[in-house]
């Protein structure tokens, strides 16, 4: 039997959280795979924005830039400056899959998950940048990305396993 329910009202805190993020302009709204709206009309359990040809090939139209792909090198510097954002304030990271144009993270973290995510984001971008693998000024993320609450350790484990083996191939 499940027990989130319960758990969450015998606990303060989760037990992590699950935050996924995409690089800019690899993912947009209309997109067959699925994407929600951002506008506050986001219910859980209610569907997301249907597949729409129109709707995505015009997210496309309003690009800034080119979209942004991880290669293997600037994977490496993604994965390393999350990590030392764990180190550095503490938090506890389960599981880590950073692909091509997206990130996984399962962390427990005694801050909100926007905040911790707005820190991984921040800390890749200033190494991407460090490194000269992004140029000054080009956004690398899109805007916000999915944040999770797991309050159980099973939900932590099946999130886990997403992240571990739920990915596909391996990229390294």
């Amino acid at each position: 039997m499940k027990r989130d329910y319960i758990d969450f009202q015998d606990r303060t805190w989760p037990e992590a959280f699950f935050i996924t993020f995409r690089t800019y302009g690899t993912w947009f709204h209309g997109d067959e795979r699925g994407s929600v709206n951002r506008r506050g009309k986001n219910r859980v359990g209610e569907p997301g924005i249907r597949p729409s040809k129109g709707l995505r090939d015009h997210e496309k139209e309003m690009l800034n830039a080119q979209p942004i792909r991880l290669d293997r090198s600037r994977r490496k510097v993604v994965e390393t400056a999350i990590r030392g954002v764990c180190s550095h304030r503490g938090y506890l990271i389960h599981a880590i899959n950073v692909r091509t144009n997206h990130i996984h993270i399962v962390v427990s973290a005694t801050r909100k998950p926007e905040t911790v995510m707005n820190e991984f984001k921040s800390y890749a971008t200033r190494e991407l940048r460090k490194r000269n693998l992004i140029d000054r000024g080009r956004r690398v993320w899109a805007r916000h990305g999915s944040t999770k609450y797991l309050w159980t350790e099973e939900s932590v484990d099946e999130a886990v396993d997403y992240v571990v083996l739920g990915q596909g191939a391996d990229l390294n």
